[in-house]
């Protein structure tokens, strides 16, 4: 039960002011558009002013890794190697890769290539080929605050339809980012996202989607891209959560990988794409913490 707070009382975020100058509107907001009906996200969901600031330097040790990943990648270089350069990058910045043994999974980072949804198991066997098209999921635990994002890269030579499929997925988040507003719908975010992939001739992934983030890695609300606008979990200033969809150049049927239980393929071999940022909705829209 969330604790009822007088006016007066200091404010539950932990801003140090009094709650009727804080949070009570929003609160009361809140609770208005529940009892309409509306699905509005519980008070753990909504980050304090502390919890976003360490989210924050969370997110800049993972925005520096993808950044070193970006200068060096390239053809000939194993999947082993870019876990190796994220492990390094991360800890000596004093995070810790949050993918390594989470659930069982054995590696620092998900490198996923071309017909690889998501979840790709680095290994020393793998060298990037020129024509490949490569996502490099990367997450950050610092002093217990977690941050998440992946960057697709076009290495070499890539054909036109492998670029298209790429640079197409990035509008999509683009166009999801826009959607980001305070009181609006999760929904309105997944309905902009399936609308521009399916004009663009691709499916989207269902099965697979964005999730909050920031005291645990994968937290409330789920977030998926084959949505209808007005429809969802209300968007309240504070929540925090990835925009990730996967987009594939063929069928959206998928399969798991039997043996390494981790790795997601496309049924039909097709390319598969997929760009995330980590945002937080503000008062006035929202604010990219990491990409």
């Amino acid at each position: 039960m969330e604790k009822k707070l007088g006016r007066n009382d200091p404010c539950w975020c932990g801003s140090g002011k009094k709650y009727k100058i804080c949070h009570e509107s929003q609160d009361e907001k809140m609770a208005r558009l529940e009892s309409q009906g509306y699905l509005v996200p519980p008070r753990k969901l909504l980050k304090t002013p502390e919890q976003i600031e360490g989210m924050k330097k969370s997110s800049e040790i993972n925005v520096k890794v993808l950044d070193y990943v970006q200068e060096h990648i390239k053809a000939g270089i194993t999947t082993e190697e870019i876990d190796q350069w994220v492990y390094q990058i991360t800890t000596e910045a004093g995070g810790i890769p949050a993918p390594l043994n989470y659930d069982g999974f054995p590696k620092s980072v998900c490198t996923s290539i071309n017909n690889e949804v998501c979840h790709g198991i680095p290994s020393k066997n793998v060298a990037l080929q020129d024509g490949d098209i490569i996502n490099v999921d990367v997450s950050t635990i610092y002093h217990g605050y977690f941050s998440d994002s992946s960057r697709m890269f076009c290495i070499g030579n890539v054909s036109p339809e492998k670029r298209k499929l790429v640079d197409v997925v990035k509008e999509c988040v683009e166009l999801g980012l826009e959607q980001v507003k305070p009181w609006g719908f999760l929904g309105d975010i997944g309905a902009v996202i399936c609308e521009h992939a399916r004009e663009n001739g691709y499916s989207v992934v269902e099965e697979i989607g964005g999730h909050g983030i920031g005291l645990e890695f994968h937290e409330d609300p789920w977030v998926g891209y084959v949505t209808e606008k007005g429809t969802g979990m209300v968007l309240v200033p504070g929540m925090v959560f990835t925009i990730e969809p996967m987009i594939n150049a063929g069928t959206n049927e998928i399969y798991e990988d039997e043996e390494n239980g981790w790795t997601i393929y496309t049924e039909d071999d097709s390319m598969s794409a997929q760009w995330e940022i980590m945002v937080l909705v503000t008062e006035t829209g929202y604010e990219v913490l990491a990409w």
